[in-house]
């Protein structure tokens, strides 16, 4: 067990003491958060040059999926912190301010929100009606943010918007705002079926601060090389977290009846074999799936191929689905006692939260992406290429 994760058990041991009643409250998961900025965990990716620890994406997805089995909520928002993290390494570790940003993340632990959703656009994350205004060297931003993830906690927050006042739609750009350098104004309450303590409520978004926090790259470049491929595989991560605990709890479920009976199989044992199936399809479907793109970091033309966008694609909505029928094995395997609220085999929390899985960036979206591709994409007939 490496260091790393020995961390995440600390921060998932404290997520777990408060899971319920962050759920129950919608309230954001601070004693977890705190725990991740005691262990130094949210600057585990950046590179060392720059104060991180250089960690994989791999790494980090052991990390989410580690805090996830005690708390989602705070599993997501660890996630949701590193996809911010990895856009900024990406794709801004050759412009001096993001480099000096980097290192603030990892010397003060700072937490990133993200808004790339908007009024008007709904989740398309690649089209935005608001723009960015630069005069001379500083730049001016208003948002109708309707999602902001845990916005009023976080310490800074990326942000997507047109490059320009006459830019179309989809020509965009993501920029970095300090907290100390934009005011949120409350539009939306996050009072949602699962995923409660993210907090991700909606804010008017505005800033005005340096264009030199505006990363060099496009939006366009951003979201193909690095956002969505660490979207896909950290939120997979995030869910197979939540059915593995699923599957724990059904599995000391049927053991607590076996105890009770040695000499009959409890009816649930088949139903546990069944899920805990569909928990190694889902792990060996994300762990392809960090493996393809840690091959794909290393040639640019696989990073922004067809080829490699399905398959991360498939990776979310394979995972997506599964964490669902897995929740659903498990529920029926505790019965009652699963069903119920406040027993050692409770399953609403974790069938809510599955239930945001199909719903982060659309599947029906994903899949009318992969369809257009699939025109002129050809699908790899080899086992083993």
């Amino acid at each position: 067990m490496t260091p790393l994760i020995k961390r995440a058990e600390a921060v998932a041991a404290v997520a777990g003491q408060h899971a319920d009643a962050v759920d129950q409250a919608a309230r954001f998961p601070a004693e977890a958060v705190a725990s991740m900025k005691a262990n130094g965990l949210l600057g585990a990716m950046i590179p060392t040059e720059f104060g991180g620890e250089g960690a994989s994406l791999a790494e980090i997805a052991e990390v989410c999926a580690c805090i996830s089995q005690q708390c989602a909520s705070s599993g997501m928002i660890y996630a949701m912190h590193q996809i911010k993290a990895s856009s900024v390494i990406s794709h801004g570790k050759d412009a001096p301010w993001h480099q000096d940003f980097m290192r603030k993340i990892a010397k003060n632990q700072w937490l990133l929100g993200s808004a790339t959703t908007e009024g008007g656009i709904g989740g398309d994350l690649r089209n935005s009606i608001c723009a960015v205004e630069v005069t001379g060297d500083q730049f001016h931003l208003e948002k109708d943010a309707t999602v902001i993830s845990y916005g009023s906690q976080a310490d800074a927050i990326l942000v997507t918007a047109r490059r320009a006042p006459d830019a179309s739609s989809n020509d965009q750009v993501m920029i970095v705002g300090l907290k100390d350098q934009y005011s949120l104004a409350k539009t939306h309450d996050w009072d949602t079926l699962g995923m409660r303590g993210t907090c991700s409520d909606g804010f008017k978004f505005v800033i005005d601060a340096p264009a030199v926090q505006i990363l060099p790259r496009p939006f366009a470049e951003i979201a193909a090389q690095s956002m969505l491929a660490t979207c896909h595989l950290l939120w997979s991560a995030v869910w197979f977290g939540i059915a593995n605990n699923a599957v724990i709890r059904a599995q000391n479920f049927v053991r607590a009846a076996a105890r009770q009976r040695p000499d009959v199989t409890p009816p649930g044992a088949l139903r546990v074999a069944e899920a805990a199936n569909m928990l190694h399809l889902m792990k060996s479907n994300t762990l392809e799936g960090l493996k393809r793109f840690e091959s794909a970091l290393t040639n640019d033309d696989d990073l922004m191929s067809m080829g490699f966008a399905v398959s991360m694609n498939n990776v979310k909505i394979a995972a997506s689905r599964m964490v669902l029928d897995i929740v659903n094995h498990t529920m029926l395997v505790c019965g009652i006692m699963g069903y119920k609220n406040g027993t050692p085999f409770s399953l609403g929390r974790h069938l809510r939260d599955a239930h945001s899985a199909q719903l982060m960036i659309s599947n029906d979206r994903i899949f009318g992406n992969t369809s257009n591709m699939l025109l002129v994409h050809r699908l790899d007939s080899h086992l083993l290429a």
